[in-house]
């Protein structure tokens, strides 16, 4: 299997496309063939990636609004237009089934396009300062300047996604962006970068791309000159990364392993299809899929009955096909992982647990001990967890017991019990009545915890990408 890639050979840094040091495979988890050589970067282009977004940096900070709002409006629209090219690729550079590549596609195309409108309301505010004599006769002002030069490192589960809530707010709010992909899925990033740099709109250096291992990700966080940080993956990794670039500015979109409660006075059958259709998408390899039900005790095993029934219908096998649901995870050592991890965990298995190809069936445990990594940790594997609790305060109890806390959800007729979820669950994100994997990509996302710092959507992520700069005037 091979792809004709769409840019120029290299890699974005500067005004061109500079040759990389070295490339290497992009595999296709279904069969394990060759998409395509990508390149990769090193520390050297990584660095002089820096020194170009440096020198462009006071040019971006003056480019007017027209400007870089017409950049992330004709990226939108190429997009758009070859939206099921990327799908295809999506498919074959991360294994996820096409009909969660459509997904990833159009919430794409709707951040550039709200990050575009975010530009016209840039903006700040005046301030009375005679609150005391002394500011008698001074006018006041506060405006919001960029942050300055801005690393976007990204997960591999939704590249192209991730990459455009790094990179639009970046450009939205006048900063030059550097974009360092997962090693595994850099191929639909390469190409939202070229789309971007081809809009004839930014100075070609405002948006690079630098592939590469570790040593590419630290020479770009530990250096002081940069404004801020922004990297989604595991909290692990997360972690390191804001001890390397303190005092830097970091923001955090971490691991989970999302709860949904089930109410015995909840519709039982719509909560069963919210546990299939929110556990089970992206292979489970999202952040906010579910992972941990707790259901009251005197639903339980009705809940239990109608999960069980409805898990004939996830479908496992082709990502190309638009039936599947459920494919192989992203490398053999991840699907490793996952099946050590339930092997270990002591549960019962109620479907699943086993391979199915190369992929892991759609698995169903019960009777989680306290401890095992399976409820604890985070899966990011087609794995659900699900738990008894006596009642409502014991689920609420249990779900705040994870060092996570990025979406939670709750499944109820009640709205006391709905407002008192909102309440007392400790998450960036409490869903009613849906799947907790539920985002609207304009809304504020994040978490606590060890779930991150700091929010994304393009109005929340522009915000933490600029600084408040306040004006103080006597008239002479």
């Amino acid at each position: 299997m091979t792809f004709q890639a769409e840019w120029p050979a290299g890699l974005p840094v500067g005004d061109g496309w500079v040759e990389a040091p070295a490339t290497s495979d992009v595999i296709f988890p279904y069969d394990g063939s060759v998409v395509t050589r990508a390149p990769v970067g090193d520390a050297a282009l990584a660095a002089r990636a820096v020194d170009e977004a440096l020198a462009v940096a006071p040019i971006m900070a003056a480019l007017p609004s027209h400007a870089r709002r017409a950049a992330l409006t004709a990226a939108h629209d190429a997009l758009r237009e070859r939206r099921e090219e990327f799908e295809r690729l999506l498919v074959l550079e991360t294994g996820k089934p096409l009909a969660d590549c459509k997904v990833e596609v159009a919430r794409t195309v709707v951040t550039l396009a709200t990050a575009a409108e975010e530009v016209a309301r840039l903006h700040g505010e005046t301030v009375p300062l005679d609150l005391l004599p002394s500011g008698e006769g001074l006018i006041g002002f506060w405006t919001r300047r960029p942050i300055g030069v801005v690393v976007g490192i990204t997960g591999f589960n939704y590249p192209l996604l991730l990459a455009a809530h790094k990179i639009a707010p970046a450009v939205a709010a006048g900063c030059p962006v550097i974009v360092k992909p997962a090693p595994a899925t850099p191929l639909a990033t390469l190409w939202l970068v070229h789309l971007l740099r081809s809009s004839g709109a930014l100075p070609p250096a405002a948006v690079q791309l630098v592939t590469g291992d570790v040593e590419v990700g630290r020479t770009l966080v530990e250096d002081r000159r940069i404004g801020a940080v922004s990297f989604t993956g595991s909290a692990a990794a997360g972690h390191a990364i804001a001890r390397a670039a303190a005092p830097t500015k970091v923001l955090l979109e971490l691991g989970s392993n999302a709860a949904l409660v089930v109410a015995a006075d909840a519709d039982l059958e719509a909560a069963a299809d919210a546990v299939v259709r929110g556990g089970y998408y992206a292979s489970g390899q999202a952040c906010i899929s579910v992972q941990r039900v707790l259901v009251e005790e005197a639903a339980h095993e009705e809940f239990l009955t109608l999960l069980a029934e409805r898990m004939k219908d996830v479908t496992v096998g082709d990502p190309r096909s638009p039936h599947t649901r459920v494919a192989p995870l992203i490398d053999p050592a991840a699907t490793d992982r996952v099946l050590d991890r339930i092997g270990a965990s002591g549960a019962r298995v109620v479907t699943g647990g086993v391979r199915d190809g190369r992929a892991i069936a759609p698995t169903v445990l019960t009777g989680v001990p306290e401890g095992a990594e399976v409820w604890d940790e985070e899966i990011f594997g087609p794995v659900v967890c699900v738990r008894p609790v006596p009642d409502l305060d014991a689920a609420f109890d249990a779900v705040n017991a994870s060092r996570y806390g990025l979406h939670a959800s709750v499944y109820t007729r009640s709205l006391a019990t709905a407002f008192a979820a909102i309440e007392r669950i400790d998450a960036g994100g409490v869903v009613v009545n849906e799947v907790p994997g539920f985002r609207a990509d304009n809304m504020p996302y994040g978490g606590v915890k060890d779930s991150g710092a700091g929010r994304e959507g393009p109005r929340f992520a522009i915000e933490e990408l600029t600084v408040t700069r306040m004006a103080i005037i006597r008239p002479s």
